[in-house]
C-alpha cells in the first residue's frame, strides 16, 4: 500500500518496510510481448522446447522484464508527500539478477527506504532498497538501489 505523508515528513521515513506486494504470475505470453518489444528473442526466453533442454527446464523471463516489475508493484509501496506535484524515476545505483524466473513463477516485491535526500527546496531524491522474491527461492530474482525523485510545492 502507498505511504502517504507530508512534506516535511519525508525525510523521518529512512528505514521505512513496506508490506510486500501482491504476487504476480509470470506467463509465457508476457514473456513473448517483452522479446517481441525489446526485440530480445533468445531461445531461452522463448522456445519452449529449446529451453527444456537446458538446466532450467523451461523457459525464464528477462532479467529486464523482472527489473521493469518494479514500475508495476512501486503502486504498492512508493512514499508520497499528499501534496507531490509528481514522482519521477530517477534511476538505478546497483542491480543485480541473482535468480531466473522461470515461466508460470510468481514473483513479488519487498521494499526499504534506504535514503531520504532534499537535493533541492521541493525534490526530494528517496532510495529504495529493492528485492523481487519468487515464490518457493531461497535467492530472490533481483536486488536494485532504485531512485524515485518527488516534487513537492516550495
Amino acid at each position: 500500500m502507498i505511504k502517504i505523508v507530508k512534506s516535511k515528513e519525508l525525510p523521518s521515513l529512512l528505514g521505512y518496510q513496506a508490506e510486500p506486494t501482491e504476487w504476480f504470475e509470470v506467463t509465457q505470453d508476457q514473456i513473448n510481448k517483452f522479446a517481441d518489444t525489446t526485440l530480445d528473442h533468445q531461445f531461452i526466453h522463448v522456445d519452449p522446447a529449446k529451453a527444456a533442454e537446458t538446466p532450467f527446464g523451461g523457459t525464464i523471463a528477462h532479467g529486464f522484464l523482472t527489473l521493469s516489475m518494479i514500475s508495476h508493484f512501486s503502486q504498492s509501496f512508493s512514499v508520497v508527500a499528499e501534496d507531490a506535484v509528481m514522482g519521477l524515476n530517477y534511476g538505478f545505483d546497483k542491480v543485480r539478477f541473482l535468480t531466473p524466473v522461470k515461466v508460470n513463477s510468481r514473483i513479488r516485491a519487498h521494499a526499504e527506504v534506504t535514503e531520504v535526500t532534499q537535493k533541492s527546496p521541493g525534490q526530494f531524491l528517496i532510495r529504495y532498497n529493492i528485492s523481487i522474491e519468487i515464490e518457493g527461492e531461497d535467492t530472490p530474482a533481483l536486488i536494485a538501489d532504485w531512485l524515485g525523485l518527488l516534487v513537492v510545492p516550495v
